[in-house]
């Protein structure tokens, strides 16, 4: 169950009263008149089953309650309540495959900020998997994916094309290029340091390297396996089982790419850099293309859900 707290101007409360009593999956409707100050208004609250939510977010937003009051949305972890089973029970469709779009939209926006903070981690997992890289050392590397936070620019790419938002791609866009850009400038920059010291030498580089070899190795599996983490990671943001996305992380090889292109470029081996680049684009894109079509389905089901839920709405009042 989703919770949902309102900012009502006082003379529009009867019409979002009547239209959170009609709306099929809620329950616990709340009224406090006059309660809220800035801005002024009333206060309602509600609990929603999740896959009833984006309609009704939908439906407020047309009535304006997002210009003239404030429309606050959170997670339950647990309710125990007779009237919130059956809101669940009589609500179309289920809650794991229900997709909030603008809670999407706002997550994916926050996570496509290019910010000190991300770009610190991006840069922090790019110098870590640098270490793996040049001690062929496959834990440093899976550590190093697990920190690396550039799954929510991704994520904000597929959104923003799937919702046609133009300013979210820019914004996402320039988070993925300019942090990479950074990072990448910075674990170059952290080679030669550790050159100076004796910690990296150029054959560490160049010798086999059986188990991050495949790193600079791009082949059609890279973007097979990036295109099905592509998926899952999709299918944990919409579903707020965001759990599985430490599991996404570790199985693309976005960040040890950008690290070996950096390593090698420092080095002046241009091979390396160049295939740890179309790794990193075969990455990318593999990911991009999975979430886009991922959201996508996921919106064309919704559809259907709609049409069908519309259909048996007018047989059921015939």
């Amino acid at each position: 169950m989703l919770h949902l707290r309102l900012i009502v101007p006082a003379d529009t409360t009867d019409e979002v009263v009547a239209l959170l009593g009609s709306t099929v999956g809620t329950a616990h409707l709340v009224v406090l008149p006059g309660a809220a100050r800035s801005p002024a208004g009333d206060v309602v609250t509600c609990d929603v089953a999740r896959e009833a939510g984006d309609e009704l977010i939908g439906a407020l937003r047309r009535l304006g309650i997002d210009r003239t009051g404030a429309i606050s949305l959170e997670n339950l972890d647990l309710t125990l309540s007779t009237h919130a089973d059956k809101a669940e029970h009589e609500a179309p469709g289920d809650s794991a495959d229900a997709v909030l779009w603008e809670e999407l939209t706002e997550a994916t926006h926050e996570e496509s900020t290019f910010s000190v903070t991300y770009v610190s981690f991006l840069a922090l997992a790019t110098m870590l998997a640098a270490c793996g890289v040049m001690l062929d050392n496959a834990v440093l590397i899976v550590g190093a994916m697990a920190v690396g936070p550039e799954f929510g620019p991704l994520a904000g790419i597929s959104t923003a094309v799937v919702q046609r938002a133009p300013r979210l791609v820019a914004r996402s866009l320039w988070a993925l290029i300019g942090g990479f850009a950074v990072a990448m400038t910075v674990t170059a920059g952290f080679a030669w340091l550790l050159d100076a010291f004796g910690l990296f030498t150029p054959d560490m580089i160049d010798r086999a390297r059986p188990n991050t070899g495949f790193i600079w190795h791009p082949d059609w599996m890279s973007f097979v396996v990036a295109f099905l983490a592509g998926i899952a990671g999709t299918l944990s943001l919409t579903s707020a089982k965001s759990g599985a996305l430490i599991g996404v992380a570790i199985s693309v090889t976005t960040v040890p790419a950008a690290a070996n292109a950096a390593v090698a470029f420092s080095y002046a081996d241009y091979r390396q850099t160049i295939g740890s680049g179309q790794q990193l684009l075969a990455n990318l894109g593999g990911i991009v293309l999975a979430g886009t079509l991922t959201l996508l389905l996921q919106k064309g089901l919704r559809r259907v859900r709609r049409a069908r839920t519309t259909a048996t709405s007018g047989t059921a009042g015939r």
